[in-house]
């Protein structure tokens, strides 16, 4: 007879508790969406949804941000993109830029200085945009649909010389702290081809000196692991052992940072790269992802299987790679032609 009325409360208390599950979830939502108008300092367009050129714009960009997860330098190219798109058609409603208005902004490009590669950037940028628009049932139409893809010849990248490689290597003075860090971040770079926002945002652990392999983050948050030679491992441990303790705070985890403390900033080291590669007598100008260039040649010229290049430089497609195999070739030809005696 005690077992009725205990059945009839716990029935009873099941739509009761579903009820109370409804409303935290609910409480759940709201409070992460009011963290996200704090944070954000924007209103979703489940909420408010913009009526012009620039909201949008806007909506999109935490598009990228949040869902699409890219890097903030990716953020802030796209940034660049849809401000110029802006000043070009003002702050007009989306259904009122024409396929005229987006063509008569990328011919400009080439009176403004820009190049084919950063015309064709630009326009998968607005690409990405407007089928967002439609997916968002802004626009019935994409006006990006009828624009034409400008050619380009694909573009030789610049390399440094092996000559020019070693003076670059042996320019930072080792006597100083500094000498020893710089000396450890440029033959890390040479040796494993990163990109200097790899290179700045590594960390002690993406280090593993007993295998001899770093943990490298690359575009979209990929993670690959990249061999490096036995001149980086060990400009690496001394550096570890003797200079990094002396600079780092304690919960630092950054594995380069600054005398001051802090992780050094890409463009930090692109300042202290230029400056050694002047004191090498290097005359063309330099970059990180110069380096990175004459990495990937030198390994091609050397025989290096191509996949592997792929691999170790983090390349989702092997048409990219494949430019290396250009610089090669024409290095072949160039010896040929000026020791052969036939030539």
């Amino acid at each position: 007879m005690r077992t009725k009325p205990l059945r009839l409360q716990r029935a009873s208390a099941v739509p009761q508790w579903k009820g109370f599950q409804k409303y935290f979830r609910s409480l759940r939502v709201l409070t992460a969406r009011f963290l996200f108008l704090r944070l954000a300092n924007r209103v979703p367009c489940a909420v408010m949804e913009p009526v012009d050129l620039h909201g949008w714009v806007d909506v999109f960009l935490d598009h990228l941000r949040v869902e699409r997860a890219l890097a903030p330098n990716s953020i802030s190219a796209y940034a660049g993109d849809f401000a110029r798109l802006l000043r070009h058609v003002g702050d007009v409603a989306p259904e009122t830029v024409t396929t005229a208005d987006l063509s008569a902004m990328l011919q400009a490009n080439s009176g403004d200085g820009f190049g084919s590669r950063s015309t064709v950037r630009q326009m998968s940028a607005l690409r990405g945009f407007f089928r967002f628009l439609v997916r968002e049932h802004v626009l019935s139409e994409d006006p990006t649909q009828l624009l034409e893809r400008p050619k380009f010849a694909k573009a030789i990248p610049q390399v440094l010389s092996f000559h020019e490689v070693e003076r670059l290597l042996d320019a930072p003075d080792r006597s100083t702290d500094r000498g020893v860090r710089d000396a450890a971040m440029i033959q890390l770079l040479y040796a494993s081809g990163l990109r200097v926002s790899e290179l700045c945002r590594l960390k002690v652990d993406d280090l593993d000196l007993q295998t001899g392999l770093v943990r490298a983050k690359g575009k979209g948050g990929k993670r690959r692991l990249v061999p490096m030679g036995e001149v980086a491992l060990e400009s690496l441990g001394t550096y570890l052992e003797e200079v990094r303790p002396r600079h780092a705070a304690p919960a630092d985890s950054s594995l380069f940072v600054s005398p001051r403390g802090g992780p050094l900033t890409r463009q930090g080291f692109w300042k202290i790269l230029k400056g050694y590669a002047l004191g090498a007598g290097i005359t063309v100008p330099l970059s990180p992802h110069k380096l990175r260039h004459s990495f990937a040649t030198h390994l091609v010229r050397g025989g290096a299987d191509l996949r592997a290049v792929q691999v170790m430089l983090g390349h989702a497609r092997l048409a990219t790679t494949e430019v290396y195999t250009s610089v090669a070739a024409e290095h072949v030809r160039a010896v040929h032609a000026r020791t052969h005696p036939r030539a």
